[in-house]
């Protein structure tokens, strides 16, 4: 019995074993900033829905599906206005309501196999891509900052802005 304790705490490692037992990775060196729905904290940056259809074709397609219509993960485009039914489908035409934030989803937590790994550009040209899926942006328009700041994204007014309480 007092083996098995043994080889158990050399497995986790010890209160003094600074190296700890040797699983997952180190935090990524480059700092990850907040995105908010206004477009603070966008970086600098741009990418085309053109540059971004390269890009879905190799990170995104085999959860997303071929024009974004699910797969083993959600659908993200189409089913516009269906969100009054008993089953609404939340894609990012009829549902998503601030372009930023979704640049800052795309960027923090996709591709699902290798989230953060996008850069800035990358990041950029597979939202343009989303949005042109949801006919918000043509294929050659260049979506940056800007744009994506003053991008009016069709459900927008259907949200109740949350007030924080002390």
């Amino acid at each position: 019995m007092t083996a098995m304790l043994l080889l158990i705490l050399i497995a986790a490692g010890s209160d003094t074993d600074t190296t700890g037992p040797g699983l997952g990775r180190e935090v990524s060196e480059v700092p990850v900033h907040d995105v908010f729905p206004d477009g603070t904290g966008l970086p600098p940056g741009r990418g085309t829905a053109r540059i971004g259809q390269g890009l879905y074709a190799q990170h995104c397609l085999s959860c997303h599906g071929p024009a974004g219509e699910g797969a083993s993960a959600e659908p993200i485009a189409g089913a516009q206005g269906a969100l009054s039914g008993p089953h609404p489908v939340k894609t990012i035409g009829n549902y998503w309501p601030w372009a930023p934030t979704l640049y800052d989803l795309i960027r923090r937590a996709m591709p699902m196999h290798a989230p953060g790994s996008l850069r800035a550009d990358e990041a950029y040209a597979l939202t343009a891509y989303v949005l042109y899926l949801q006919e918000l942006v043509e294929l050659d328009a260049e979506v940056d900052a800007a744009v994506l700041t003053n991008l009016q994204m069709p459900n927008r007014d259907g949200f109740v802005p949350a007030e924080a309480v002390p």
